[in-house]
Order: structure tokens, then C-alpha cells, then sequence
């Protein structure tokens, strides 16, 4: 019985982080690629306009916390007095938020 609610619960389970990791990356496409590239890279026009980082690099990555970057994501980001990267606490849900940063975090290589 265990064996069959175990099996019966994993089905249910998998499929919703199947989709759950997928609505990240296609968040992640949809809001986040344009500056910060799909690879996380950067290396797109607005991005080395704005000199972001490249987040595959395993000591970018270290440099912050899943926190910082939540924190980030929906408060936006300023440097000297400018905003850099809208807030976006008003579009994107808390769980949205927080797979954007797992996806951030697969990035790196």
C-alpha cells in the first residue's frame, strides 16, 4: 500500500517540477534574456551596455546570495542613484521569483 501511494504521489510531484523548472525558463527568456542573455552570459548589446555579469562564472555566482538576488529581481537594481534593472515585485510571483534565482544558479558552469 505504501509502495502505491508512494508512486501515486512521485507522478503527481515530478510532472509539477517538470513544469514548475520550465515556467523558469521561459520567465527567464521572456524578461531576463534581453540584458542578461539565455546563457546568462551577458553578452547581449544591452548587456555590455550595462556591463552585467556573467552568471555562468562559478565566482560571479558566489559573490551573492540567493537572497541578494531575490531581493534584486523584485526590488529592481541602482547604481549611483540609476536604475539599472526594474523592479519586478509586481509581475512576478514570490515562487516565481525564487525560480527565476534556481535558474540563474543552473546557470553556471
Amino acid at each position: 500500500m505504501k509502495r502505491i501511494l508512494c508512486l501515486a504521489v512521485s507522478s503527481l510531484i515530478a510532472p509539477a517540477a517538470i513544469s514548475f523548472a520550465g515556467d523558469a525558463s521561459a520567465l527567464w527568456n521572456q524578461n531576463c534574456a534581453s540584458c542578461h542573455g539565455k546563457d546568462g552570459s551577458g553578452s547581449t548589446m544591452m548587456g555590455k551596455k550595462l556591463n552585467v555579469k556573467d552568471y555562468r562564472d562559478a565566482k560571479v555566482q558566489a559573490a551573492f546570495t540567493d537572497s541578494e538576488a531575490e531581493k534584486a529581481i523584485a526590488d529592481g537594481v541602482k547604481e549611483n542613484g540609476k536604475q539599472v534593472m526594474k523592479p519586478s515585485k509586481e509581475k512576478f510571483s514570490e515562487a516565481d521569483i525564487k525560480a527565476l534565482v534556481a535558474h540563474l544558479r543552473s546557470l553556471k558552469k
